[in-house]
C-alpha cells in the first residue's frame, strides 16, 4: 500500500525557515517522480518543486533560489528546505508521487498536479509579516 506522510509545517516570521519531510511507504522514492505542491485558501493547487526519477530537479519561479528539495534514499523520504519565507508562501503543503512513466522534471512541473496519483495529507505552513 502506497502511503505518504508529511511533517514539519508550522508558523514562522517573514524571512524564517522550515524543513518539510515526506516519509513514503510502499515504493522506493528514487524510482518515481516526486513533488511538493501547495494550496492557499481560494486558490488552485500549484507545483512547488519536482524531483524526477533520474534525480533532476525543477522549481516554480516563485520559490527558486529560496527552496530546495532533496531525497534520502536510505530513509525513503523527500524533503523541502524552505528559506527566506514570505507571507505569500502561506499554504497547505502536500507531497505527491507519480509512478506513471519517466518525464523530465521541467516538463512535470508545467503539467501540474493531475499526473500525481498518490498524495499525503498535507502540512500547514503559515508565514506572518
Amino acid at each position: 500500500q502506497v502511503q505518504l506522510v508529511e511533517s514539519g509545517g508550522g508558523s514562522v516570521q517573514d524571512g524564517g525557515s522550515l524543513r518539510l519531510s515526506c516519509a513514503t511507504f510502499g515504493y522506493a522514492v528514487s524510482r518515481v517522480n516526486m513533488g511538493w505542491f501547495r494550496q492557499a485558501p481560494g486558490k488552485e493547487r500549484e507545483g512547488v518543486s519536482i524531483i524526477d526519477s533520474v534525480g533532476r530537479k525543477s522549481y516554480d519561479d516563485s520559490v527558486r533560489g529560496r527552496f530546495a528539495t532533496s531525497l534520502d534514499k536510505d530513509k525513503n523520504t523527500l524533503y523541502l528546505d524552505m528559506n527566506l519565507l514570505k507571507p505569500e508562501d502561506t499554504a497547505m503543503y502536500y507531497c505527491a508521487a507519480d509512478a506513471s512513466c519517466f518525464a523530465p522534471s521541467s516538463y512535470i512541473i508545467r503539467q501540474g498536479p493531475s499526473r500525481f496519483a498518490y498524495w499525503g495529507q498535507g502540512t500547514q505552513v503559515t508565514v506572518s509579516s
